[in-house]
């Protein structure tokens, strides 16, 4: 196949190989990606007017098939090519969790939450079931919703955490709005998760909510 042709003011693989993918824009690391533009659009065109249409790189990567394959110069084979990018991310992030070592650091957990929750357009509420010494037994999603909330029903964390032989959980659940700040009904949720858990001496360690690029601890705010 024959290399694309980068105009001499645009070459940002050139400048990936010289100075390091993070000193690219959006735009670039988008064109890098996309290869080719389409008859009348230079791919760096393409990748600018792209991030343009979806608000941002991060719209563009979480869209929906049929959002994503509606764009010309886009289809099935560069969305597939986009979810295996995604998902070799989301498992590089969570190799260090899942190898069954003990959590090392509160910034360990954030990293493996954000890179499970943090791109669903619908909220979700998960689990991470911990043995006695905090090594990961298991990571759930529990329960599904739209972006308004997620019903969670406690009599079902319980059983699924016995099932687990779990020592304790971790709670996370995401904010499709992108705000994490946590609302009265989370602080409240946590309070009836950590009683119920208790009762089968099942320790709730914290809640954590996901925001576009911020995580909120309720232990840390001293919510629990």
């Amino acid at each position: 196949m024959n290399e694309p042709h980068w105009p001499n003011d645009e070459r940002p693989r050139e400048r990936l190989l010289a100075h390091g993918a993070e000193s690219l824009s959006d735009a670039e690391l988008l064109a890098i990606f996309l290869r080719t533009g389409t008859a009348g659009m230079p791919v760096m065109a393409m990748a600018r007017h792209l991030i343009e249409e979806f608000s941002s790189l991060r719209g563009l990567m979480t869209a929906s098939r049929r959002q994503f394959c509606q764009v010309k110069g886009l289809g099935t084979a560069k969305y597939a090519q986009v979810q295996a990018a995604m998902e070799m991310a989301r498992r590089v992030m969570d190799e260090p969790l899942r190898q069954g070592d003990p959590l090392r650091s509160p910034a360990d957990t954030r990293r493996f939450l954000t890179s499970r929750l943090a791109t669903y357009p619908h909220e979700v509420f998960a689990g991470l079931f911990l043995d006695n010494r905090h090594r990961v037994i298991q990571y759930r999603e529990l329960f599904r919703g739209t972006i308004d909330g997620a019903a969670v029903y406690p009599r079902e964390v319980v059983r699924q955490a016995l099932e687990d032989n779990a020592a304790a959980v971790i709670f996370a659940h995401n904010h499709p709005s992108g705000v994490a700040e946590p609302s009265q009904a989370d602080i409240s949720l946590t309070h009836r998760l950590k009683e119920a858990l208790g009762l089968v001496d099942i320790r709730v360690l914290d809640h954590m909510v996901i925001g576009h690029g911020e995580v909120i601890s309720l232990a840390e705010r001293g919510l629990m």
